[in-house]
């Protein structure tokens, strides 16, 4: 017997409290259904392709997908590309397409979904399709906290204003990151802080530029670490970089992957008179880290 799946449909950037309900809904009618709950999302984000331009992403796919499963339980994440064929996709050659290459058995999307050519495709066509084809479709209202509306775009503008805690309420998890360690300068390692230097796609959301307290996982364990973000002007950067010095470890990174957590802004990027005095600094944020996560828990 073939197994029946129960989709979400979204984009899913950074895993929001808002996309919590709706893939919590997902797990809820798939499970009334004896089906998998699974969600369709995309590579890329469709204003790339219909302005010409993207916003930051939050999350990169891969993350999408760990988040996803690792906390809501989805089972099966389908990501399709958005091209020129799809977003030129009626709406109906889309639902059809959930049904006959999918198999959905049911489908779930927020109040403000849209799909198809020109967004043609609306909450309510959805529901009107869904009952011609006899399976459920649930629409879930739109999600709130302090009043303000959860929102990628709202999550963006407090990263982009450094306010970890907060932005980690809204997406209800730390932000963060995942991807291979890449060789740096070495500059770190020279002044007794070697840092762990990652690969930063320049397609994601930049957060405030500065220095943080993080978490940085390696092969399944978690270290503290102070991580920078930016052009790291005393030594003559220039391209925007992540460093995260773990504290208590010691090893090779390079090649591996690994996924960064940004819990606190601690100070703003800038240029120091010596890279004795960067130490210094370096050594201060390491001591306002290990303060921060034993107030905070680790």
């Amino acid at each position: 017997m073939e197994q029946k799946t129960v989709f979400a449909l979204g984009f899913f950037d950074g895993v929001h409290m808002g996309h919590g309900a709706l893939l919590r809904s997902c797990k809820e009618l798939a499970q009334q259904q004896g089906a998998v709950a699974g969600a369709i999302t995309f590579a890329e984000h469709p204003l790339a392709l219909v302005q010409g331009k993207s916003p930051g992403l939050i999350s990169t796919v891969a993350d999408r997908k760990m988040l996803m499963q690792s906390l809501y339980g989805i089972q099966q994440i389908i990501v399709l590309p958005f091209d020129r064929q799809l977003m030129a996709m009626p709406w109906q050659t889309f639902f059809k397409m959930l049904l006959t290459r999918y198999r959905a058995a049911g489908l779930v999307c927020g109040h403000d979904y849209r799909f198809g050519n020109r967004g043609e495709g609306t909450p309510q066509l959805l529901q009107q399709a869904c009952r011609e084809a006899g399976i459920p479709c649930v629409v879930v209202p739109e999600q709130r906290l302090d009043g303000v509306t959860i929102s990628s775009t709202h999550i963006r503008a407090l990263l982009k204003a450094g306010d970890m805690p907060q932005a980690a309420r809204f997406l209800g998890h730390p932000h963060l990151f995942t991807g291979p360690v890449v060789p740096g300068k070495h500059i770190g390692r020279t002044i007794g802080f070697p840092t762990a230097n990652l690969f930063f796609p320049n397609t994601m959301l930049c957060p405030k530029k500065g220095v943080y307290a993080s978490v940085v996982t390696v092969e399944g364990k978690r270290y503290m670490a102070v991580t920078n973000v930016g052009n790291r002007p005393t030594v003559g950067g220039g391209y925007t970089s992540v460093e995260a010095w773990l504290l208590d470890f010691s090893g090779d990174l390079y090649g591996k992957r690994v996924t960064l957590e940004f819990h606190k802004y601690l100070r703003e990027e800038r240029k120091f008179e010596s890279l004795e005095a960067l130490r210094q600094e370096i050594e201060k944020n390491g001591e306002q880290t290990r303060e921060f996560f034993q107030k905070t828990g680790f």
